[in-house]
């Protein structure tokens, strides 16, 4: 897995902090990528919270399933063997009551106080931040999947967040294609970093400041 580079390199890192028969809600686009990159021995099960566990993926071309099952993005999904669907008031019950394992998100923002904003930019349509608020406030872990950088080149993790939050101080870890960030008690320390990756490389493109310790692991 050497030569394994951007957003698979973020999904492959981020399901390795699945254990197994772990209960995960992933979020839409990047984050379903992490069923992908499952290792060996490790079975989740998927949850959305417009009320379902136990997703399975999109269907194949030509293959039935039922098109009011549903992913939190309103593509059709399979179902597992065992998976059920239920109302959203159940849905949200056990979100809250703290039941799901890992809820894994994309990012507009994030930054060091463990702050995340990624439902709106003020200007922009936007259709509200559907569960997310419930997800990272009642995981047990919350995981941001994030390109470092936005498309201008600008830090996405930033010292503080500029635009509106979905959560304060929820945030566990943060994953990009450079490194992996844990958010701690005394900041963000720097864990991992990406093949070919060099700290100064992670710091010239972090808006937030970072504990950087004496070993720092490989993603890979």
């Amino acid at each position: 897995m050497a030569d394994i580079t951007g957003r698979d390199l973020i999904a492959y890192r981020t399901a390795r902090f699945f254990e197994d028969g772990d209960l995960v809600n992933l979020g839409i686009g990047m984050p379903t990528k992490c069923l992908d990159f499952l290792p060996e021995g490790i079975d989740v099960w998927v949850d959305t919270e417009n009320g379902a566990i136990g997703l399975a993926g999109p269907p194949a071309d030509g293959e039935w399933t039922d098109p009011d099952v549903v992913d939190a993005g309103g593509s059709v999904s399979k179902l597992r063997v065992g998976g059920c669907c239920f109302d959203s008031f159940t849905s949200f019950g056990y979100i809250r009551g703290g039941h799901v394992a890992a809820t894994v998100l994309g990012a507009y923002e994030v930054d060091g106080e463990g702050n995340l904003a990624n439902w709106m930019i003020p200007g922009k349509t936007a259709a509200g931040m559907g569960g997310a608020m419930d997800l990272v406030a009642g995981a047990k872990k919350v995981l941001i999947m994030t390109e470092h950088c936005d498309k201008k080149g600008n830090p996405k993790i930033l010292k503080k967040c500029t635009l509106p939050l979905t959560a304060a101080g929820e945030v566990d870890y943060i994953i990009s294609e450079l490194c992996v960030l844990h958010k701690t008690e005394k900041g963000l320390v720097l864990e991992e970093l990406a093949p070919g990756v060099s700290v100064e490389d992670v710091v010239s493109k972090t808006g937030a400041e970072l504990i950087i310790p004496e070993k720092i692991g490989s993603m890979i």
